[in-house]
């Protein structure tokens, strides 16, 4: 049910109307979950469409933070949708493991390969990931497996934007409406530098840390053992400030970080990509 006090525009309702009839056509989708804005809409309209014909299916390696993943179980229980976990290990892959530029690339292979296996197992049809219109601007290595292995794109299709994603999400009450932007822990690890369990867990406790203390929007980037933390511009000041610093510094150094920055600049989405160095890097 819509809430008539969002003001959607008359181009969002016929792009979500859109994504209704995309999806109606497929019959039967499994939908990559992760619990962010664009896949908790992607799940929630199909399950709103197809019902029983609609599932979940959430990534479990160490890449993907526990809260996250207690989210997602959360939404599925709540809006009665079958949710179904894919169990992988990225750092199996030397590509992955070394941090190649194109990691994303063989890390999205590796998980939606499962996925659509796990799919097949269970009689779905098709399986849609989440990504949208702004998406095609960034550095993102991921989208050629997407495409190599056939994997649906809906909200693409429907022509949705982040902006669009988030009104029709506020329109349809769902919780993620508002929920900031997240990418998977590897992606706060510089470029080259090898990536590692334990690593991850570091990362994935700092961040959490940080959540706890009311910082919502944040990274903690990792280069060698110096923690770079991002937050908004905003809210720096109270980062920066005795209580908080020396609580934050306490916290990470017990992480096993030896340096602790805060950056000056803030909160920017996508620092740590790798670029390319030339074409066939791509």
């Amino acid at each position: 049910m819509i809430d008539t006090n969002v003001n959607l525009s008359d181009e969002q309702k016929t792009k979500l109307q859109k994504l209704k009839d995309i999806i109606a056509d497929l019959g039967s989708v499994a939908v990559g979950f992760s619990g962010g804005v664009d896949s908790t809409l992607l799940l929630y309209t199909a399950h709103e469409v197809l019902g029983k014909g609609a599932v979940a299916i959430t990534e479990n390696s160490a890449s993907m933070p526990g809260r996250e993943i207690g989210e997602t179980e959360a939404f599925c229980k709540e809006h009665g949708i079958r949710q179904f976990f894919c169990t992988v290990d990225p750092l199996s892959i030397d590509e992955f493991r070394n941090n190649a530029p194109d990691r994303c690339y063989h890390c999205k292979r590796l998980i939606f390969s499962e996925i659509k296996r796990i799919a097949e197992e269970i009689g779905i049809a098709h399986v849609a990931e989440g990504s949208n219109t702004d998406d095609m601007g960034d550095y993102r290595p991921g989208m050629r497996a997407i495409e190599e292995l056939g994997i649906k794109s809906p909200l693409r299709e429907a022509g949705l934007g982040k902006e669009d994603i988030r009104m029709l999400s506020r329109a349809l009450g769902l919780p993620t409406w508002s929920k900031p932007a997240y990418a998977c822990l590897a992606t706060r690890i510089a470029s080259g530098e090898e990536i590692t369990e334990d690593k991850l867990r570091m990362i994935d406790k700092a961040e959490q840390f940080l959540i706890e203390n009311g910082f919502l929007e944040e990274r903690v980037r990792m280069h060698g053992d110096l923690a770079r933390i991002e937050v908004p511009s905003s809210v720096i000041e109270r980062l920066a400030s005795k209580e908080i610093r020396e609580k934050v510094y306490e916290y990470l150094k017990g992480l096993g970080f030896r340096y602790v920055t805060i950056d000056a600049y803030g909160y920017k989405m996508g620092s740590m990509n790798g670029v390319p160095m030339t074409k066939n890097d791509i």
